[in-house]
């Protein structure tokens, strides 16, 4: 039975996945021409460098004032704007990257539970010989299949988007990009989507109706995000990052260090994510299976 659950979620999905996984792959390939316009022979960055600018004083033009706010967007200081590679690495982090992932996140796991009662169907479902932890291991069995699938559509386009525009083999050291760098942070990818559905889930174990979990999550993870970007900006609000999801997703340092695996740092970010996914999952397990649920309207 759970078999057939699996198998009808997935349904329900399919379209949603493939929708999410071509706009991941897309922006990947936009963002590989963006690095192309700006850190490529005879465009943006050797315009400025041929009016006597160094790299040093581009950023500090570019990143000054209202200009730390894209700094910080973009990983921070350590981004060298003339590496092709880091560049690139910033798709990955970018603001409209983790909105897609957080959509596809929040928009599957609302509907799962509430969104069955809000659609009456819950009870029809549980009227069959399935228990209700069988229900959210079959939400956890789709999040396994789903969550890689997300995370190789993100790989592919930076693979396609790196051979066409030539940084696979590049001439100068500084545009040569070496796709196998981003593999690794995959999973940091996989943990965020992770442990926002997670928490949506949870979320969703305590409500009735899909539209009001959908705003609270939304609301829980937009709350999340600008504290961690204003806690980057503005010192006061800094230690108050460690408490969003979003401070312990750093795919950047997995992708530009090449012994970025003997840092525990990175490793306690892994686990945190981990936790508030698997967390999430449990507390939507012991709320779903101890809560009475209301008769459809």
């Amino acid at each position: 039975m759970t078999r057939v659950l699996v198998l009808k979620l997935l349904r329900d999905v399919r379209w949603g996945l493939v929708i999410v996984s071509v706009l991941l792959c897309l922006f990947q390939l936009l963002w590989a021409k963006v690095t192309d316009r700006i850190a490529a022979p005879d465009q943006l960055l050797e315009s400025f460098l041929q009016l006597g600018l160094s790299v040093d004083d581009i950023r500090k033009r570019l990143f000054s004032g209202p200009g730390q706010i894209v700094q910080a967007l973009m990983g921070g200081e350590s981004i060298r704007i003339e590496r092709a590679l880091d560049m690139i690495s910033i798709s990955y982090v970018h603001p409209l990257t983790q909105i897609i992932l957080c959509v596809w996140a929040i928009g599957r796991a609302a509907g799962a539970i509430a969104g069955e009662i809000d659609k009456g169907t819950m009870e029809l479902l549980l009227a069959q010989p399935v228990a209700r932890s069988k229900v959210i291991a079959a939400h956890l069995v789709v999040d396994a299949i789903t969550i890689p699938i997300l995370c190789l559509s993100m790989w592919l386009g930076t693979w396609i988007g790196v051979a066409i525009l030539g940084f696979l083999n590049h001439a100068d050291p500084n545009l040569q990009v070496n796709p196998w760098r981003f593999g690794p942070a995959l999973l940091n990818v996989a943990l965020l989507v992770f442990a926002v559905s997670g928490l949506t889930m949870w979320i969703s174990s305590m409500g009735r109706f899909r539209w009001r979990v959908l705003g609270v999550a939304v609301l829980v993870a937009l709350v999340m995000f600008l504290v961690n970007v204003i806690g980057q900006i503005w010192d006061p609000a800094s230690p108050l990052r460690p408490a969003t999801i979003f401070y312990y997703y750093q795919p950047q340092p997995m992708i530009l260090q090449d012994e970025w695996f003997k840092q525990a740092v990175v490793w306690e970010r892994l686990g945190v994510l981990l936790a508030v996914g698997s967390g999430g999952y449990l507390l939507a397990w012991w709320t779903f299976c101890k809560r009475d649920l209301p008769a459809p309207l």
